[in-house]
């Protein structure tokens, strides 16, 4: 009796304690990236596809996705910020299929190869072509303050240089600032298996307060979250983002949000923003503070510049601001 007594409590316990959690599902490993065009180009030949492609009446970027597949976004005029008519875009998905990609939808097909993009219905041939910002490596004015120019990181806190020379991100500045132009350069590695807010994620935090957003978006919507975008404040005009793995720019015009003496804000903040040297925000008011930002609240003081961590080896030059 008693041994029955005992096997009975027992299976009780056991019906009533708490069921052990199964185990966590193993973390899907991190998509490559690749850092310089020669590793990606000897590594992964879907970057030496990958670009903008153009003619005298279209523009085109081809969108590495990996493992051979690839997006064609077409443009009627030209690029963006260069002859296209703000007119529908076109997307279709492609497949490498020997040593050429083919697209087709239910209209028209295109052939990518050899650096030149064919249209079938068209005949029109597009060539891949590379565009620099016109204020990439611009000279800082006399007055300007140099915070960045690859000799050392002293302006920053914990600022660190990587191999090549370059910011790395996951810092800010120990100066705070309000009313200011900004220019600075940034280089996206490239990721083709990463997707939306994972493909070279960072950000250029104005006061530690609005972000502007620095992403790997080359031929995506444009929307707010992408690059060239005010987080939770405006998108950007257009979507001035080029292919990964080249020297980019930001021109940024900044005039703080006023307050009166109680504190209350009378005017919201300011900003013009130039991307690749394309006005994308021309004296945009902000309506508030990036949640993400180290100030989350709009008050009367000065902030430092913050280039934001993402977990992506996003990496910055020529960081140089004129106090107005």
């Amino acid at each position: 009796m008693r041994l029955l007594a005992l096997l009975l409590a027992t299976s009780l316990f056991a019906a009533d304690a708490p069921k052990a959690k199964a185990p966590a599902a193993p973390k899907a490993p991190e998509p490559p990236v690749y850092l310089t065009e020669a590793e990606a180009a000897v590594v992964n030949s879907d970057y030496k596809l990958q670009g903008e492609y153009a003619n005298a009446k279209m523009g085109a970027n081809i969108i590495a996705l990996g493992q051979d597949e690839f997006r064609l976004v077409l443009f009627k005029g030209g690029l963006p910020g260069a002859g296209w008519d703000g007119t529908p875009k076109i997307e279709v998905e492609g497949k490498r299929e020997g040593t050429s990609v083919l697209f087709k939808d239910n209209i028209n097909s295109a052939t990518l190869g050899d650096g030149v993009l064919t249209i079938k219905s068209t005949g029109f041939d597009l060539k891949r072509i590379i565009r620099h910002s016109p204020t990439e490596g611009l000279v800082a004015p006399k007055d300007a303050t140099i915070l960045f120019d690859g000799k050392n990181a002293d302006a920053f806190v914990d600022g660190k240089i990587d191999p090549r020379g370059f910011l790395e991100a996951n810092t800010k500045t120990k100066q705070p600032f309000t009313d200011f132009k900004l220019h600075l350069e940034f280089f996206l590695p490239f990721k083709p298996l990463g997707r939306g807010q994972g493909r070279a994620n960072s950000g250029v935090y104005l006061q530690h307060r609005y972000e502007v957003q620095v992403l790997d978006s080359f031929g995506l919507k444009g929307l707010d979250n992408e690059c060239g975008g005010i987080y939770k404040n405006s998108a950007p005009s257009v979507n001035m983002c080029f292919p990964p793995l080249q020297w980019q720019t930001y021109d940024i015009e900044f005039t703080a949000a006023k307050f009166d003496q109680d504190g209350k804000k009378t005017a919201n903040a300011v900003v013009t923003v130039r991307h690749n040297g394309v006005t994308v925000h021309d004296s945009l008011e902000l309506k508030g503070a990036t949640p993400g930002g180290g100030f989350k609240t709009e008050v009367p003081a000065p902030g430092p510049f913050y280039l934001q961590g993402h977990g992506n080896p996003v990496v910055y030059r020529n960081v140089w601001v004129v106090v107005k």
